[in-house]
C-alpha cells in the first residue's frame, strides 16, 4: 500500500483522486477513507456522503463502515441497500463480518435477515456460530480463516496450499502455521519465517520440538480478559482458539486486541468523569444533557455535604477571615493526592494486576506515600501561611490538616475501588465522586475542627 499525505489531500483530493483513478483506492488504509468519509458529511452533509459510500468497490466498503464513527455507522447501515451491503459482508473476514452483521441486527432485523438469505449457507453458519458467543467471551473475537497443517504433511504441500489460500480466499496475515494431529486437535504451532527455512520434502514432525508445543492457546468460552493478558504477557501477533475439547477452530489477530483496550480505556474515562460513550455519541442534546445531570446531581449533594461542615464552624470562620482564604487548599490537595491513588487502583484492577488478597499491601503503600507528601507539604504550606498571615498557630492548623486529609484521601483512594469491585460494582463508576465527599469533608472538618481548637 502506498504512503499518501492524506492529511494535506484533504477528503476533496482524496475522492477526485479516486473519481479519476478507481484504482487508486487501493493507495489507502480503510481508517484513511473513513476518516475522508466522516469529514464529507460533516462538511456537506448526509446526501454527498451516502453518495461518496455507494461508490466504493464492495471489496473495501465493509472495512470502511467498520472504522465510521457509531452514529455515521448507523445512518450509512440503515441506507444502503441489503444487495450493497451483502456483497460487503461477503468481502469481510468471518470477525469482522459477524461485527458487521451484528450492527445490522441491532438497526433492523428484518434488513439483517434478507441480508443472510443473500450469502452462502456456510458463511451464515459462520456468522450466527461467532455471534453466538458473549461480548466477554474471546470466541466473540475470533476469526475462523486460519492456516494450519497436520504433522504428518509435507512442508511442500502446505506451502502450495497457503499459496491457494492466499490467492483463492485472500487470507490475510498468516504468521504462524498452527499444527493439528488428524482429528484437528491443536499440538503447537511454528513461525512462518522459521519454516520457510525447512527441507520442503520434510513434515512439519520432522521439525516439531517442545518449544513447538508450548503454545498459547485460549478456548472460545474463555474470557476476553484471559485473551488480553495472554498477548501482553507473551507478546503475541496471533493466538489460536480451540473448543471445550480442544479442537482448533479459530484464531484471534493483535488488531482486535488493540481495539479491546482502546475501548476498555476510553470507557474507564469515560466513567471516571461521570459519562458513557454510548451517550456521548448521541446527536440529540437532551438525551446528554439528561445523562450528565445525573451524575451532576450525585455531585451537588456531596458538595452540599462539605457544605453542611462548613456551616457547622461559621463562627470559628466569622473569628478568623482568614481561614476562608485557606480552606479551599486543603480540600484541594487532598482531592488531587486521592485521585492519584484511585486511578493507580483503578487500573491496576482493571488489567486483573491487584486482586482482594493483595489489598492489604496496595492500601499500605498508598497511605505511606500519602503520609510522606502530606508532611512535605504541610512544611511547605505552614511556612506559606505564617508568611502570609504572621501567624504561627495557623500555618500549625493547616499543616496539621493538610497531613490529616491526605493520609484519609490515600487509604479511601485506594479503599474505595477496591470495596466497589468486591461488591461487584464497577470501580470507574463510583469512585471519583465518593472520594470527592471523603476528601472534601476530611478536609473541611479537619481544618476548621484545628482551628476552632487552637485559634479561639
Amino acid at each position: 500500500m502506498a504512503n499518501v499525505d492524506t492529511g494535506s489531500l484533504g477528503y476533496r483530493g482524496i475522492f477526485k483522486r479516486i473519481g479519476e483513478d478507481p484504482e487508486a483506492i487501493d493507495a489507502y488504509h480503510a481508517s484513511e477513507l473513513a476518516r475522508a468519509l466522516k469529514e464529507l458529511y460533516l462538511e456537506e452533509g448526509k446526501a454527498a456522503f451516502l453518495e461518496a459510500l455507494r461508490a466504493l468497490p464492495e471489496d473495501r466498503l465493509g472495512e470502511v463502515l467498520l472504522e465510521l464513527p457509531e452514529h455515521i455507522k448507523d445512518e450509512a447501515l440503515e441506507e444502503l441497500s441489503v444487495q450493497k451491503l451483502s456483497e460487503a459482508v461477503d468481502e469481510l473476514d468471518s470477525d469482522d463480518a459477524a461485527d458487521l452483521m451484528q450492527d445490522i441486527e441491532e438497526l433492523d432485523e428484518e434488513k439483517e435477515q434478507k441480508i443472510l438469505s443473500k450469502l452462502d449457507e456456510e458463511d451464515v453458519r459462520e456468522i450466527e456460530n461467532l455471534k453466538s458467543y458473549e461480548e466477554d467471551q474471546a470466541g466473540s473475537l475470533m476469526q475462523t480463516e486460519l492456516f494450519a497443517a497436520q504433522l504428518d504433511e509435507r512442508i511442500a504441500d502446505a506451502i502450495e496450499r497457503l499459496r491457494k489460500l492466499r490467492k483463492e480466499d485472500g487470507l490475510e496475515n498468516v504468521h504462524q502455521v498452527f499444527l493439528v494431529d488428524n482429528f484437528g486437535f491443536l499440538v503447537g504451532a511454528m513461525p512462518l519465517e522459521e519454516v520457510i527455512t525447512f527441507d520442503f520434502d520434510k513434515t512439519f514432525r520432522d521439525y516439531l520440538s517442545e518449544q513447538h508445543k508450548l503454545v498459547p492457546s485460549v478456548k472460545a468460552t474463555d474470557s476476553i480478559d484471559d485473551v488480553v493478558k495472554i498477548f501482553e504477557d507473551y507478546d503475541l501477533v496471533v493466538l489460536p482458539v480451540t473448543d471445550e475439547k480442544g479442537k482448533l477452530i479459530g484464531r484471534i489477530t493483535y488488531d482486535d486486541i488493540v481495539d479491546v483496550i482502546e475501548e476498555r480505556a476510553t470507557d474507564q474515562i469515560y466513567k471516571m468523569a461521570g459519562v458513557d460513550e454510548e451517550t456521548e455519541e448521541e446527536r440529540d442534546i437532551a438525551v446528554i444533557t439528561k445523562k450528565r445531570a445525573v451524575w451532576l446531581g450525585i455531585n451537588l449533594v456531596t458538595a452540599i455535604l462539605a457544605s453542611l461542615v462548613i456551616g457547622l464552624f461559621d463562627e470559628t470562620i466569622k473569628a478568623y477571615v482568614a481561614l476562608a482564604v485557606l480552606m479551599p487548599i486543603v480540600a484541594s490537595m487532598g482531592g488531587n493526592a486521592g485521585t492519584q491513588s484511585l486511578t493507580v487502583m483503578v487500573r491496576q484492577l482493571a488489567l486483573g494486576e491487584i486482586g482482594w488478597n493483595e489489598a492489604k499491601g496496595a492500601i499500605g503503600r498508598e497511605v505511606a506515600v500519602s503520609l510522606f507528601n502530606g508532611l512535605i507539604f504541610a512544611v511547605v504550606m505552614g511556612v506559606i501561611a505564617l508568611l502570609w498571615f504572621h501567624d504561627p498557630k495557623l500555618g500549625l492548623v493547616i499543616a496539621l490538616a493538610m497531613v490529616i486529609n491526605l493520609i484519609f484521601a490515600g487509604f479511601f483512594g485506594a479503599m474505595i475501588p477496591l470495596a466497589l469491585k468486591r461488591l461487584g460494582i464497577d470501580p470507574a463508576i463510583a469512585s471519583s465522586v465518593l472520594l470527592t465527599t471523603v476528601t472534601d469533608v476530611v478536609g473541611f472538618f479537619a481544618f476548621l475542627g484545628l482551628a476552632k481548637v487552637i485559634l479561639l
